[in-house]
């Protein structure tokens, strides 16, 4: 069988030629293997016609098997020129002849130094979007993120228009004293509950010392 991979020919048949070849020789040698056992069966239905006849079954299985193996030889010989020959001339493109889809390397001809710059281009180009997209995602988290603060400045601002409603309803118009007065307020609560725990501590201990 030829060793020639005949890639360019697969691409046009969708099959390689020495498939082609290899599958054509098994079915010539199947067929031969077949005409030997008809000639074989043939031959002990002549001899039963014959009880004289001194030649046994296993001396013509010998004899089937001796003609095939010189009919194989012979095969052989005559399936390689065959091969050789449509290989040759049927089952081959010849090297001036461009298939339909590859018509456009004739026109966009590249040499290997500039199919390997292309390829060059392209590694950067992707290395280039993969940066990209690296950082844009950690645009967006940090989008998220401000979104979300942005979401608890307005509570806090929500928080603070209620605070002043209340000290409009109270006869608090300036924010700022409101929230002074508030303070003070808060303080005078701490005082105050700093005070009561200190009484209730010393109840407690007076409690135990009876």
């Amino acid at each position: 069988m030829s060793v020639n991979p005949m890639a360019y020919e697969a691409q046009f048949f969708g099959f390689t030629p020495q498939t082609c070849m290899l599958r054509v020789y098994i079915a010539f040698q199947d067929y031969l293997f077949e005409m030997m056992l008809v000639v074989e069966s043939v031959i002990l239905k002549k001899l039963d016609g014959f009880p004289d006849c001194k030649i046994s079954a296993f001396q013509i299985r010998k004899s089937t098997e001796k003609f095939l193996l010189f009919m194989k030889e012979r095969f052989d010989k005559l399936f390689s020129k065959m091969e050789e020959v449509l290989l040759q001339l049927v089952l081959n493109i010849p090297k001036n002849v461009l298939l339909p889809e590859d018509k456009v390397h004739e026109q966009y001809p590249y040499s290997r130094e500039q199919f390997q710059a292309l390829q060059d281009e392209i590694h950067q180009l992707q290395q280039q979007y993969r940066a990209e997209a690296s950082a844009g995602q950690a645009l967006r988290a940090e989008l998220e993120e401000q979104k979300a603060v942005q979401a608890e400045l307005e509570k806090i601002l929500q928080w603070f228009d209620g605070l002043e409603n209340i000290c409009r309803e109270h006869g608090t118009g300036n924010f700022k004293e409101s929230f002074a007065f508030l303070t003070q307020n808060s303080k005078k609560l701490q005082d105050v509950l700093k005070d009561v725990e200190e009484k209730s501590k010393k109840i407690k201990k007076h409690d135990q010392l009876l």
